[in-house]
């Protein structure tokens, strides 16, 4: 009788175990979208600094465009978006340590930034500026910055475009970085840094709010797309993106919500 309790015993210990590695090897096979669903939230890497792109609003909630698309991507995909607010300078290394599962803050795509992460299809594309005080009238393109000191948000596209093909082709400038664009665009009013190069959209808001002497010369200098960027190695989580943006373009969603922050139609 000893012999046959033992042997049930250890039958169902054995059982336990392959019950639990299976869980294991499962748990191991779910992808990120699966973890996603089953979380029922999807965290949303954003600056929240950055009206009216993503910035807290008199309630004290993240609002504005890209809060919007990621509600409504969370939605589709049959999720809850929840915001991470991070500082731009961090925005990747938050990315890769799993701080958030996607960033949603104004991302460009670059062949660079290809390499460590993916990105959906592009939700919106910027024309990015050179803006100086409303009194300057020595600059009014970049090649007119030789010698200037030029204000740039920090670990931004615009700083990797000032470096590497504004410097090189006018000559030698001091760049001053920032970790939010109302700091850049108040030291621009104040004399602080003779110019910064933005979007339009990005700064009147800011200018509106504190009444700021500036002004935007010349022609766009480049043009961006922005992407919703994720860690690489996840083409299920990706694909729901691009499914769920393609549906809100296709309804009329995306430019419902594209209408409401900048009050045009979107060119994408």
């Amino acid at each position: 009788m000893k012999k046959i309790i033992k042997l049930v015993v250890t039958t169902i210990l054995m059982t336990m175990v392959l019950v639990g590695c299976g869980t294991k090897q499962e748990e191991q096979k779910a992808t990120l979208l699966d973890q996603i669903k089953k979380s029922g939230t999807m965290k949303v890497g954003l600056m929240g600094t950055y009206p009216p792109y993503n910035f807290l609003n008199d309630k004290n909630e993240l609002d504005g465009f890209d809060a919007d698309i990621a509600k409504e991507v969370a939605k589709r995909i049959g999720v809850k978006a929840e915001f991470i607010t991070n500082e731009w300078s961090g925005m990747i290394a938050g990315l890769e340590k799993g701080k958030f599962d996607i960033v949603i803050s104004q991302m460009t795509i670059t062949d660079e930034r290809k390499k460590t992460m993916d990105f959906s299809k592009p939700y919106i594309k910027n024309s990015v500026n050179v803006i100086v005080k409303e009194d300057n009238s020595t600059i009014k393109t970049i090649e007119d910055f030789k010698g200037k000191k030029i204000g740039v948000g920090l670990g931004t596209n615009d700083e990797t475009y000032l470096r590497n093909e504004a410097m090189p082709k006018v000559g030698n400038f001091e760049i001053a970085t920032y970790n939010d664009v109302i700091t850049t665009l108040l030291d621009l009013n104040n004399g602080r840094i003779d110019a910064t190069v933005n979007n339009l959209f990005a700064i009147k808001p800011i200018v509106d709010k504190n009444n700021l002497k500036v002004k935007a010369v010349g022609q766009p200098i480049k043009e961006d797309y922005a992407g919703m960027a994720i860690r690489k190695g996840n083409p299920e989580f990706l694909s729901a993106i691009d499914k769920a943006l393609e549906d809100m373009k296709s309804d009329g969603t995306y430019k419902s919500i594209f209408v409401k922050w900048f009050g045009v139609e979107p060119t994408i």
